[in-house]
């Protein structure tokens, strides 16, 4: 049976804990951050861990991240 193959697009935008788990990046930060306070900007700059269900499917898409 062939290797499966690791979804390139998950891959750029999801990074993998040391515990395994899924983390992203906010979302609506491209544009408008003279706008924002400084710490409304240092809060956009976190990383969030992906949801319950998220991580089903990324587990699909990355078949190879650290478990």
């Amino acid at each position: 049976m062939p290797k499966m193959k690791t979804h390139r697009g998950a891959a750029a935008r999801f990074k993998v804990t040391g515990g395994g788990k899924f983390t992203r990046r906010k979302g609506n930060i491209s544009h408008n951050k003279t706008r924002m306070s400084k710490a409304a900007l240092g809060a956009i700059d976190e990383m969030m861990v992906v949801s319950k269900p998220g991580q089903r499917l990324l587990r699909k898409l990355m078949p190879y991240a650290k478990r």
